[in-house]
């Protein structure tokens, strides 16, 4: 089957396409040299693997370095799948900012130093048919990461200027992607992503989401509409208590649906008329499972969100080094053999 960026963004409007797509916020580089034989070295490889694993889209985030100064403790945690960024973080106790001196002193990078050569290149080595998501997020995240979970959590009541501070710098950084992704003529569809919950609540109450994520989100999801460019939404966890709030912010889809937190039937009963819904294939049985589990999963994800459109089939999470690549191939297997609608 040949990429169809328009059935894509179809599904995403929740509209029902002639096939349910797969989607995937990341990939790891390992499983990517797997799929296609040799190690990603540059557009053309990325190009052959999402076409090759049946996406209709290929993912692309601009480079960046939020610590140009490469300021703090350099920690040996494995890097996000598919990230671009090079983060230097201290341990969730004591952040690389935990005063206004620390702010002050702090290289941050400017709007003018992200680079988007990708996204200037890309449209050469795109088969006809394949489109391009343009991705980027966690400006609540690094706001946290940067002063230290237990650092923020105190400044909640003793310091909020200082979260204020980080979290304007950071969120207006993150826009400024997001304004040159939604003009840009090669990207078709945006995704932001930024965790806020885990598997039995939020990380947060909804009221400080609402100060240091939500209104971002609506700024992005305004530049969404003005651009005509659908928006998909990634949080792990359980996310009922702001489904409401997500959707306001202008959000098409949301990802992952990890389904240790949310029953797919049950998101789909409650938001499925005004969310496409994304994934649900747990990464731990995609690890350890065998084929025959994946393609039974995918069957019944496909009769219960997928009956009227609006859903595609992906991980509950994104794609490891870890995971079985039998069991990937047969997950978007299964999505291609289930999935005429």
């Amino acid at each position: 089957m040949s990429p169809n960026i328009d059935e894509f963004i179809k599904t995403i409007r929740r509209g029902k396409s002639s096939y349910v797509p797969v989607a995937e916020l990341g990939v790891h580089p390992k499983i990517k040299e797997k799929i296609i034989g040799r190690p990603i070295m540059n557009l053309k490889d990325d190009v052959e693997f999402w076409n090759k694993m049946g996406y209709d889209y290929l993912k692309l985030a601009p480079e960046v370095d939020f610590n140009p100064g490469n300021i703090g403790k350099s920690l040996s945690s494995e890097e996000k799948v598919d990230s671009v960024s090079n983060f230097n973080w201290a341990h969730e106790g004591d952040g690389i900012i935990t005063s206004l001196n620390d702010y002050e002193k702090y290289i941050f990078p400017s709007a003018a130093d992200f680079n988007y050569w990708k996204f200037d290149s890309i449209n050469k080595y795109l088969p006809e048919g394949m489109g391009v998501v343009g991705q980027y997020g966690d400006i609540f995240t690094m706001t946290w990461e940067m002063m230290g979970f237990e650092k923020f959590s105190f400044a909640l009541f003793e310091n909020p200027d200082l979260i204020d501070l980080l979290n304007d710098k950071l969120g207006e950084l993150v826009l400024s992607m997001f304004e040159v992704m939604a003009q840009h003529p090669s990207v078709d569809v945006l995704w932001y992503s930024d965790d806020i919950a885990f598997t039995n609540g939020l990380l947060m109450p909804p009221e400080i989401l609402d100060k240091y994520l939500f209104k971002w989100l609506k700024k992005i999801g305004e530049l969404a509409k003005k651009y005509n460019k659908p928006l998909i939404y990634h949080s792990d966890g359980v996310l009922f208590e702001v489904f409401e709030r997500i959707i306001s912010c202008g959000v098409d889809a949301i990802h992952p649906l990890e389904p240790k937190a949310m029953e797919l039937d049950k998101v789909k009963k409650t938001v499925g008329d005004k969310l496409c819904l994304i994934g649900h294939v747990d990464v731990d049985i995609l690890s350890r499972g065998k084929p025959e589990d994946i393609r039974q999963i995918v069957r019944k994800n496909i009769d219960v969100a997928a009956f009227n459109g609006g859903y595609c089939v992906g991980s509950s999470n994104s794609i490891p080094a870890y995971v079985n690549v039998e069991n990937y191939i047969a997950m978007n297997k299964a999505a291609k053999e289930f999935g005429v609608l």
